[in-house]
């Protein structure tokens, strides 16, 4: 099958599980619970998640599955041996338990640790973005490309928190050097679509800590765009850069040099 066909396949997934989570939303009653005591799950989550994987394993039997819900195992993301779909059901689930529209499904495609493809689909606001490796992003067909800002202070800039509060001092810090030399803060609650608006350029600079199923989809379609992708911490030896979620930036190219050492510093 070629890399086009798995991507229409991704496609048409992500498309069907977000009219699956927006029926849910508009017509059943919402039912949530909490997993790690702290992070919200809703039961549109785990149908969602359902409905994505067994598509994947009836269609794709002998590769892997790495899913927030069902197949959270990361160590998957270290193995090279067969191709890895990265899944995330419904990325923004706060927004969704609670009626913001900034949610979306998030699949990708990788081999060999290389995210290949990837499609991140808005069911809200009906926008799906979609990226092969070596070609266009495109939102809704139309191809897309990042701000072209050059200057921190005209940027517009977003980031997140994690669910556990024990260690936020670091992440102030950042945030307190970013709000002094950027133009303002946007806090969207979706790391996919963070970095799909920075793709875009609605947005300039994206800067989190988040897991592989958060990322790798968005990641590939900002590339794509032309937006510089990369960390402000050093990644692993041998650990595929893709898929490594620790100290995540993204931005229009003339941004990354300097935000980054903003960041850096920030981080001492």
């Amino acid at each position: 099958m070629s890399l086009n066909e798995i991507t229409d396949f991704a496609e048409q997934l992500a498309r069907d599980a977000g009219e699956l989570i927006r029926r849910e939303r508009e017509h059943n009653t919402l039912r949530t619970d909490y997993k790690k005591q702290t992070e919200l799950v809703t039961h549109a989550d785990l149908m969602a998640d359902e409905f994505i994987t067994r598509a994947i394993q009836q269609r794709f039997p002998d590769h892997r599955i790495l899913s927030e819900e069902s197949m959270p195992d990361l160590a998957q993301a270290e193995s090279l041996d067969t191709p890895l779909w990265i899944v995330d059901p419904i990325d923004g689930t706060v927004n969704y338990a609670y009626g913001h529209p900034q949610v979306a499904v998030s699949i990708a495609y990788a081999e060999q640790g290389r995210v290949r493809a990837g499609i991140v689909h808005a069911p809200f606001a009906n926008e799906t973005f979609r990226a092969i490796e070596g070609e266009n992003a495109t939102l809704n067909g139309n191809a897309i490309a990042h701000s072209n800002c050059s200057v921190p202070r005209e940027a517009l800039f977003a980031t997140g928190f994690p669910y556990t509060k024990d260690n936020l001092a670091p992440l102030i810090n950042r945030l307190d050097t970013m709000i002094h030399h950027c133009r303002d803060l946007r806090r969207i609650g979706s790391a996919a679509l963070d970095i799909c608006w920075v793709a875009c350029g609605r947005l300039d600079v994206y800067y989190e800590t988040v897991s592989p199923w958060d990322f790798a989809a968005a990641r590939l379609i900002a590339r794509e765009a032309g937006a510089t992708v990369g960390h402000f911490s050093e990644v692993p030896a041998g650990y595929p850069e893709d898929l490594w979620g620790q100290d995540i930036l993204i931005s229009a190219p003339a941004l990354f040099e300097p935000v980054r050492a903003l960041l850096q510093q920030a981080s001492q």
